[in-house]
């Protein structure tokens, strides 16, 4: 025995000779040849990747053999899985970080060299003739189209234990994110199909990118809920790995302070999807199968899907190959601006430019006033909210040159100004919204502005933090988020011609926010304006204190008066006509403080709770024509 453990070291040893030294004493450390005999030989590979590319250092303390060989054993596991889902292995990863941190120490700006000017997009506004032709553009290419969402985030941020989208995106019917984007997905393919009648892919998939802390509980959440009504194949979940950290300016790997026998890890960013899409086969499967785009979006943004259909139409109308969602911006506004870069040696991209890049990249290239506003009241420079289409063949192509891999970024923070010291280890990061910058000239990328009010609404902040917001900037928070949802619905239904009173003005959470009425509807009732608006005859109006949900495909109102709440659940096939006087108590928003621990947290961040005092509710089960006339 001891003969052949013998031999197997000497030929790990032999097999490990880095760039080409045979001298063993001075080119592994005693830690690594002392226990080679418990490595198969892919752990010798990847052992001789880490010396050669200056890691020694995680071999210094190891214990001799028969000591923590299985702890040994899980970090060669470890190491596996680190270089196996980053593009071009640890090699790459610590060859980019050098660089990388080279350039952070000498204070290198990324773009110099660069001049900013407004990109070309479309700006649209909601209801309009070309807004209507755009949407129905976009219904029509919805069956073609596959959608991503990057969901790898805990809500801990919004003073929420769970996933983010596990949290209901507005109290009225408790529906959570993750619920409210697959009905819209739903509405959309059976939209599309109705449309198209019959030309190509009749299901629309959803691609679900997750992390360590998000991958179980998005599993079950699913489960439990049988998919919130898609099939569960039409759902597949891509788990993203973390990378390692640096420790210092030399990209030394970071030793876990709990753990030396294991490499400490962060998250890498959402710019890991296009990888995960490209690695995993699922895109080449989609474009096989005839899908011709790929819808990118967020996990807590309750408004999303009202601008989804015109943007998918831009795309379609314009042969956008990147189309970015946008939004208008303040000046200086703490979200990216869409920016074109031009060169001094010509080459020209059209990127996300972070807002504390954009102001001074601008007084430096001639605008000595910096990031300013127009005579709109907005900046030129269309405010980046991360939800992103591309078509999917020229996608497909740049991923096969580039692996999927995105251009990185390093944020260390230095202990002094020497900038030789990190205050605590870092890492390498990159955002799915840079993929542009990889993009040859004759790509064609593109935006589409919409209105703030019906396409943005992230829900990011916890109560405490959102208080604090400057008066006047969007508070980004649970509360915020909520009354979004019903702002744009009563705004919606308004420009459908219902009477829709205004607002009240009411203090959640030390958060001063807008209460319209509470209106929800499911997505098959309002997929689109053009369908809104047909179903709305008369002289209808609705109180400030009221609630409504529709929830069924064919509900029309005509001449409905709403003073109080009034709940409709009906089949697809039951046609429902409502209408007359509603008067009843309603349901109450009843003020709750976050700090109130016998409340669950989706509540206390909130501030409120629904009182449901009283209600009209009517559910129509079977088929046929009904009148709800009170």
């Amino acid at each position: 025995m001891a003969t052949s453990a013998v031999g197997s070291t000497a030929d790990r040893l032999s097999e490990l000779r880095i760039h080409g030294d045979d001298d063993w004493t001075t080119a592994a450390p005693s830690g690594l040849r002392e226990n080679l005999s418990l490595l198969s030989a892919q752990q010798v590979e990847l052992a001789k990747i880490l010396l050669e590319n200056g890691q020694s250092h995680f071999f210094e303390h190891w214990s001799n053999p028969g000591v923590d060989d299985d702890q040994k054993r899980a970090f060669f596991d470890q190491v596996t899985r680190l270089n196996s889902s980053y593009p071009g292995g640890l090699t790459s990863y610590i060859k980019t970080a050098r660089e990388l941190l080279a350039d952070s120490k000498a204070g290198k700006n990324p773009y110099d060299g660069f001049t900013p000017s407004v990109p070309s997009g479309e700006v649209l506004t909601f209801g309009d003739d070309t807004f209507v032709q755009y949407e129905e553009a976009g219904v029509q290419e919805a069956r073609k189209a596959a959608f991503v969402l990057v969901a790898g985030g805990l809500g801990e941020r919004l003073g929420y234990n769970g996933i983010k989208v596990a949290l209901p995106s507005e109290s009225t019917t408790g529906t959570c994110f993750l619920q409210h984007y697959i009905e819209y997905i739903l509405a959309l393919q059976d939209a599309s199909c109705r449309l198209t009648r019959g030309e190509g892919p009749t299901e629309i998939p959803l691609a679900i990118m997750t992390s360590d802390d998000t991958h179980l509980r998005t599993v079950n959440l699913l489960e439990s809920n049988s998919y919130f009504g898609m099939k569960p194949a039409q759902i597949k979940l891509l788990k993203q790995e973390k990378v390692a950290c640096l420790d210092d300016n030399d990209a030394r790997l970071a030793v876990d302070p709990q753990n030396k026998y294991k490499i400490q890890t962060k998250p890498h960013g959402h710019g890991d999807v296009h990888s995960l899409l490209y690695s995993s086969g699922l895109l080449k499967e989609w474009h096989d199968s005839g899908r011709k785009w790929v819808l990118f979006f967020q996990d807590t943004n309750g408004l999303l899907f009202k601008a989804i259909p015109a943007a998918l139409g831009v795309s379609a109308t314009n042969e956008y190959h990147v189309n970015s969602l946008a939004v208008p911006r303040k000046a200086k506004e703490a979200i990216g601006g869409i920016t074109r870069l031009t060169h001094q040696d010509g080459r020209t991209m059209i990127i996300n430019v972070e807002y504390n890049q954009l102001d001074p990249l601008l007084r430096g290239s001639g605008h000595p006033e910096g990031d300013v506003n127009s005579e709109t009241g907005y900046s030129p420079f269309p405010g980046n909210i991360n939800q992103l289409i591309f078509e999917i063949g020229p996608y497909m192509e740049e991923l096969s040159k580039t692996g999927g891999a995105i251009k990185e970024f390093v944020n260390p923070k230095y202990k002094d100004s020497t900038k030789t010291a990190f205050k605590s280890s870092t890492r390498l990061e990159c955002m799915m919204q840079d993929y542009p910058k990889t993009l040859p000239p004759s790509a064609r990328v593109g935006f589409t502005m919409m209105e703030s009010w019906f396409a943005y609404a992230p829900v990011k902040n916890n109560p405490e933090d959102a208080a604090k917001v400057p008066k006047g900037n969007p508070y980004h928070s649970a509360t915020s988020g909520e009354m979004a949802i019903y702002r744009a619905n009563s705004l919606i239904l308004r420009k459908a011609g219902v009477k829709v009173d205004d607002p009240i003005r009411h203090v959640f959470n030390g958060q001063e926010v807008e209460v319209w009425p509470r209106i929800v509807w499911k997505p098959k009732w309002g997929l689109t304006f053009s369908s809104i608006r047909s179903k709305i005859s008369g002289n209808c109006s609705i109180s400030q204190k009221s609630t409504m949900v529709i929830n069924g495909q064919n509900i029309y109102l005509e001449d409905l008066c709403l003073d109080g709440a009034l709940v409709i659940l009906a089949v697809d096939s039951a046609e429902v006509k409502v209408g007359g006087s509603v008067n009843n108590s309603g349901w109450i928003l009843d003020d709750v403080d976050y700090k109130d621990t016998s409340l669950p947290e989706e509540v206390r961040i909130r501030g409120f709770k629904v009182n449901r005092a009283e209600t009209l509710e009517k559910t129509y089960n079977e088929a046929g024509k009904f009148v709800l006339k009170p």
